[in-house]
C-alpha cells in the first residue's frame, strides 16, 4: 500500500497553484477540467505520481467559500533547513504562521504556513 495523494478544496485554483509551486517548490503534475461535473483537479507535487505522494487541489467552480472546520490539522513538508525555508517563502510572499523553532519540549525544528485558502502546512527540519 502507499498514501497516492492528499486532497484540499480550494476557492481560487490559479491562486493556490501559484502558492505551492512558487512558495512551497511543487510542479503542477496534471491537471483535468470536469465541465459535467462543474469542478477541475489539479495535482501538484515533488516528483512523479508513480513513487511520490500528490497534493490534489479541487476547485468546484460554484463554491466561492468554505469553512476549514476543527478536524483538518495540516500537511507536512520535510525540509533541509526550515528557517532558510521561512525566509525564502516570506520573500515569495508567503505567510509565516507559527515562526521557526524548536517545538515546546523537543529538539524538533518546525514551522507553519498558511496557504492562500487558509490551510495549514508544517515545514519540519530532518536530520
Amino acid at each position: 500500500m502507499r498514501l497516492l495523494h492528499v486532497m484540499l478544496r480550494v476557492v481560487d485554483l490559479e491562486r493556490s497553484i501559484h502558492f505551492y509551486e512558487h512558495c512551497m517548490g511543487m510542479r503542477l503534475l496534471r491537471r483535468k477540467d470536469y465541465p459535467k461535473g462543474r469542478f477541475t483537479l489539479a495535482f501538484l507535487g515533488y516528483g512523479d505520481e508513480s513513487t511520490e505522494t500528490a497534493l490534489e487541489l479541487t476547485h468546484n467552480w460554484d463554491k466561492s467559500e468554505y469553512s476549514l472546520g476543527t478536524a483538518y490539522g495540516h500537511i507536512a513538508i520535510q525540509v533541509p533547513d526550515v528557517y532558510a525555508a521561512c525566509d525564502e517563502i516570506q520573500k515569495k510572499g508567503g505567510e509565516i504562521s507559527r515562526a521557526p523553532g524548536p517545538m515546546a519540549e523537543s529538539e524538533t525544528i518546525l514551522a507553519f504556513v498558511r496557504d492562500p485558502d487558509g490551510y495549514l502546512v508544517e515545514l519540519l527540519q530532518r536530520d
